[in-house]
């Protein structure tokens, strides 16, 4: 695996570009704290939770791929996804991310962002998604892509202090 970096992030950009150039960055900061990792090392949960990286990279696939294909599109999951068993395990597509190894994971993970980029740059940020909340609204996809940057800096966070415990690295 090549060593990712995140990307560079314009001064003054326009919103759109804002919004995808933030959310590339936080996607490149998650991989590159797996960078140089075995796969043992992927799996390790050297703090008292349940978190590795590799069940990070791949709730993260997971994530990319509900809100894009199935919230926004309204179109059926991937495959593996229809699959988990959610009623047995509640972090199904962490628990399913473990048994991959890094090629595997990687190979999910980049082509759920490989779609959610291409149903994203498709679309207007004010077109709305085709599924709703309990309330019946919809998201667009300004509000979606916003949220994936929340969600990726949260768990970003998370990578670092897992990465440190688990060899000393602290980018």
């Amino acid at each position: 695996m090549t060593r990712p970096g995140p990307p560079p992030i314009a001064l003054a950009p326009d919103e759109r570009t804002a919004l995808n150039e933030f959310l590339d960055f936080y996607r490149a900061a998650l991989v590159d704290r797996c960078y140089g990792l075995t796969d043992e090392q992927l799996r390790q949960t050297p703090l008292p939770t349940s978190l590795s990286l590799a069940r990070l990279i791949g709730h993260m696939a997971w994530v990319e791929q509900f809100w894009f294909v199935e919230r926004f599109g309204g179109d059926d999951p991937p495959a593996y996804v229809r699959a988990i068993d959610w009623e047995g395990d509640n972090d199904a597509e962490m628990t399913l991310a473990e048994t991959w190894d890094q090629q595997k994971l990687f190979s999910v993970f980049d082509d759920a962002v490989a779609e959610s980029r291409r149903r994203a740059d498709a679309a207007s940020l004010d077109d709305l998604s085709v599924g709703t909340n309990q309330a019946g609204e919809h998201w667009n996809v300004r509000w979606i892509l916003v949220h994936m940057i929340e969600e990726y800096a949260r768990h970003c966070g998370h990578a670092d202090l897992i990465r440190e415990a688990v060899d000393g690295d602290v980018l």
